[in-house]
């Protein structure tokens, strides 16, 4: 258990994070029939004077919010992270995908963590989806030059949709190739959902994600990060220490399922932060995150 100390200053990192209010995208498509099936965009903020070119055209960063895959927790509380994005140049797509709902087997006790398949059918067809959808409303983005970043639950569809081309043969999800991405920048990601579920991540998340008890282990191999390696493609993982939402041993695992697969992944710690400061415009953290996209970006 946490100590009062910690969790007073995990309690005001996420009031911090939550105060900001939704900005507006400066567009929006869909790229499904559901109302969830949605992308936010956001431009890259300049003086607007010219006209992209082949020279001016902005590096594109996909955002997947986070939230435990569960309905109460949608792509809005990541608006300001997109704009703080979009303010130091990138183009910022801020996809919206089907999160849990409520059970009538729950009686009514709160969202489940997720649809399946749903949740995974709408961030395989959002990222197909998407080349097409930023020409048509983002034409300052640059798709040749993508990041793909997620924070949380967000952080592992990130790192799971970088991976499909390794998902097994039999995955809907399944692509011939490795997404066209110059990397991956998964912020405190539910990335191995062993060990997630042995630390009881966001009250038995993944576990929900995936249909419970009977189907987890069934599921995995088409779920979770840690078993969908190596991917070939560019990873960084940034991680609070203090994270009581996320623990760092999460990122770990990750990092050495990665490193056995014959892959290297970067793993960024940052010393006395907690989950939400790396989303948060307002915390220093957020900085390190935008320094990191950049670096895979520019």
């Amino acid at each position: 258990m946490p100590d009062d100390a910690a969790a007073a200053r995990a309690a005001a990192e996420e009031e911090s994070a939550f105060s900001h209010p939704p900005v507006e995208p400066d567009a929006t498509a869909s790229y499904g029939d559901h109302p969830d099936q949605v992308i936010d965009f956001y431009a890259p903020r300049g003086d607007g004077t010219e006209s992209p070119s082949a020279a001016s055209l902005a590096p594109l960063v996909v955002a997947l919010h986070g939230g435990a895959w569960r309905a109460p927790y949608d792509r809005r509380h990541l608006t300001p992270f997109a704009d703080h994005l979009a303010r130091r140049g990138f183009a910022v797509a801020n996809v919206e995908y089907r999160r849990g709902g409520v059970l009538p087997a729950q009686g009514g006790a709160g969202p489940v963590a997720g649809r399946w398949p749903d949740t995974f059918d709408d961030v395989a067809a959002a990222l197909d989806a998407l080349p097409a959808l930023v020409r048509e409303a983002l034409p300052q983005a640059d798709p040749g030059r993508t990041v793909l970043t997620g924070h949380s639950a967000g952080g592992h569809l990130a790192l799971w949709a970088a991976a499909r081309h390794v998902l097994p043969a039999d995955a809907p999800w399944r692509t011939p190739a490795p997404a066209a991405l110059r990397g991956v920048v998964a912020l405190a990601p539910i990335a191995d959902f062993t060990v997630a579920e042995k630390l009881e991540v966001c009250g038995h998340a993944a576990l929900q994600l995936l249909g419970g008890d009977e189907r987890f282990t069934e599921r995995c191999p088409y779920a979770d990060p840690a078993l969908l390696l190596p991917t070939g493609i560019a990873t960084t993982l940034v991680q609070g220490r203090a994270d009581l939402t996320v623990p760092e041993a999460v990122a770990d695992a990750y990092a050495e399922a990665a490193a056995k697969a014959g892959e290297v992944v970067g793993l960024t710690l940052l010393e006395e932060v907690g989950h939400f400061p790396l989303i948060d415009p307002a915390a220093d953290a957020c900085a390190v995150v935008a320094e990191e996209i950049a670096q895979l970006a520019w």
